[in-house]
């Protein structure tokens, strides 16, 4: 294990194109972190310049002790687990889990010692002597995390390893994943574009976007007190609500002038308030039209209008909702504002 450090790191293209911006940050040993954003925004090839994989163009990265900006990958003590598998399709499982050791000359015991404790460990031992061809996507990403276990590295990282898995299964892969890496207490870097990934498995969530980080925070931080407008609509599904306000008299006001909470400043504002922390409330002070409900199971998703803008009201099953006019109740400890130039929280 080890903790991990980038410090004013920043990657160039001889094109000039900056993917990455000045980037600092670091990670704590045995702390599972997860860079999450949309396509383009840098994550992947932040993980590659921590990999080896891309060179850095600024900075320092040190793994544990060392600066490994100039360290090949092989030997910075690092496992990593891609999406497509990469599996050797000639070998079984059990020549595929062990390969990486058998290349490094690791004793022939020592390698079926491995093999076998990480193959339990992985719930594979029946499948040890199959092919990848005759097993499932995620039976394929058990036997891709099983080489990269074996290899007791310092360092996991994880490039989207289930973006190939269909939905139940990435379910329960981010379960096992997350219980590996607790089990093991290997320090560990995940990326993924889908936000449900991030707030399920990380203990810190470093948020990027257009190549820099809007936001570094636990889950409930993230979710809760999302730090600019970009952070607030990408995380939570359905993400928060975001519609315009204005400051004035110490007071937020919507809708023409309605008013919600007590706040200081005058102009206007970009307010947010999650779908949860919304109610249907027949004496609320704001209109809302309902367009579409959306069923769920166990909750409902009303979607609709409030002051001639998108918004969403996530309710219980137990509460009745048809498409029309009701009234709605916004709490007020909820509410977040945000700078209408910048997107930044206020």
């Amino acid at each position: 294990m080890a903790q991990v450090s980038l410090q004013n790191i920043r990657k160039i293209y001889p094109n000039g194109f900056e993917a990455v911006t000045r980037t600092s940050f670091d990670i704590a040993d045995g702390e599972f972190v997860v860079l999450v954003g949309p396509s383009g925004c840098g994550k992947s090839t932040l993980l590659r310049m921590v990999a080896g994989l891309e060179d850095i163009s600024e900075g320092h990265l040190s793994i544990g002790d060392r600066v490994v900006n100039d360290v090949d990958p092989a030997d910075r003590d690092i496992a990593m687990v891609f999406q497509n598998y990469a599996l050797y399709p000639h070998m079984t499982v059990r020549k595929n889990i062990g390969y990486g050791l058998k290349n490094r000359k690791t004793p022939a015991e020592e390698i079926e010692r491995k093999v076998v404790e990480a193959a339990k460990m992985l719930n594979l031992e029946p499948y040890l002597d199959r092919k990848p061809s005759q097993l499932s996507g995620g039976q394929r990403q058990r036997v891709a995390m099983g080489r990269a276990v074996v290899r007791d590295p310092a360092l996991f990282l994880f490039d989207e390893p289930l973006s190939n898995l269909d939905a139940k299964l990435r379910n329960q892969m981010r379960i096992e994943i997350k219980a590996l890496q607790r089990r093991l207490g290997v320090t560990s870097i995940y990326v993924t574009h889908d936000q449900v990934e991030a707030m399920t498995m990380a203990d810190r969530i470093i948020v990027l976007n257009v190549g820099r980080i809007e936001q570094i925070g636990t889950p409930a931080e993230i979710y809760h007190s999302p730090a600019s407008t970009f952070v607030a609509s990408f995380m939570g599904a359905p993400p928060m609500n975001l519609i315009n306000a204005r400051l004035e008299g110490g007071q937020v006001l919507v809708n023409g002038g309605t008013p919600l909470a007590k706040a200081p400043g005058v102009g206007a504002v970009t307010l947010g308030i999650r779908p949860e922390d919304v109610e249907l409330n027949a004496a609320g002070p704001l209109d809302f039209h309902v367009d579409i409900v959306e069923e769920l199971g166990a909750h409902r998703l009303l979607h609709g209008q409030l002051a001639e803008q998108n918004f969403t009201i996530h309710v219980s099953k137990e509460i009745a909702a048809v498409p029309g006019a009701t009234r709605v109740a916004l709490k007020p400890d909820a509410l977040r504002l945000f700078d209408v130039e910048t997107g930044k929280a206020l």
